[in-house]
């Protein structure tokens, strides 16, 4: 079964509109299709990739409105809201008024630093400071988890973006941040973006894949699509990484509800 529950639009920083992306993934021979547009709640001020923090209702509607004019591709409605500790109970209330199939769970910036916004970014910092921002990560990673407020988890070693990798052991921090995931009853995504940026990758690797599978965190795929070329991007790859973790099934939602189904 085919899905793609992390999508952009023009909504955030997606290049096209909703029902473009529901006719390319029409087009794919996708059973279901979720978009995510961004929801950033940063403790200052919102960035610019983040849909208006008003403009919820009219989002919602719009989506509802395609899904009942769909040819055979499913769409669910979700987010990608991003985990600050700072407005994670404003968020809590401000997603409680709203119905969804999922919430996608994100960290894009840290302590005011934006994880994967530019390699330039990076370059200008040590490597002790990599290393202490890869910490970091992680550890908010597990705190994100553990307020139970996300249903899936956004590409989870998303540090690796630029290829700056850390030089310290960082393992009981990706455990622990696993294990709060899996108390959690969440997800992680298989995210295939990954493989199109400097780090030749998905997110997360395999040996995070097969860890996630020794605690029985389900998975799903997703291309983490900004534009309709992307909506089904290195799939099969995917199937195989999955495969090669011990995977045979994945997980989809609806209302916020898991549903198990075989892997493609």
């Amino acid at each position: 079964m085919l899905v793609s529950y992390h999508t952009h639009t023009i909504w955030s920083d997606g290049t096209s509109d909703s029902k473009k992306m529901l006719d390319a993934a029409d087009n794919a021979g996708l059973a279901e299709i979720g978009i995510s547009d961004h929801f950033v709640m940063t403790p200052s001020e919102t960035e610019c990739w983040s849909m208006p923090l008003d403009f919820l209702d009219e989002y919602i509607n719009e989506l509802k409105n395609i899904a009942e004019n769909s040819k055979s591709t499913k769409l669910k409605i979700g987010l990608e809201a991003d985990y600050f500790p700072q407005t994670i109970n404003n968020l809590k209330s401000e997603l409680s008024k709203h119905s969804f199939d999922y919430i996608i769970g994100s960290i894009h910036i840290l302590d005011g630093f934006h994880l994967d916004e530019t390699a330039e970014k990076w370059t200008g910092k040590t490597q002790a400071e990599i290393n202490i921002i890869w910490r970091n990560y992680y550890l908010a990673m597990a705190e994100l988890a553990a307020s139970k407020l996300f249903d899936i988890v956004g590409h989870f070693d998303l540090c690796k973006k630029f290829a700056f990798y850390p030089t310290i052991d960082l393992s009981a921090q990706i455990n622990n941040a696993l294990d709060a995931i899996s108390d959690a009853g969440m997800t992680i995504e298989i995210n295939t973006a990954g493989w199109d940026k400097p780090a030749k990758s998905a997110y997360p690797d395999i040996d995070i894949l097969i860890n996630a599978r020794r605690r029985n965190i389900p998975i799903i795929i997703s291309a983490d699509a900004h534009a309709p070329e992307e909506i089904s991007r290195h799939y099969e790859k995917a199937v195989k990484l999955a495969i090669q973790a011990g995977y045979t099934q994945q997980t989809i939602y609806h209302q916020r509800e898991k549903i198990i189904v075989s892997l493609p």
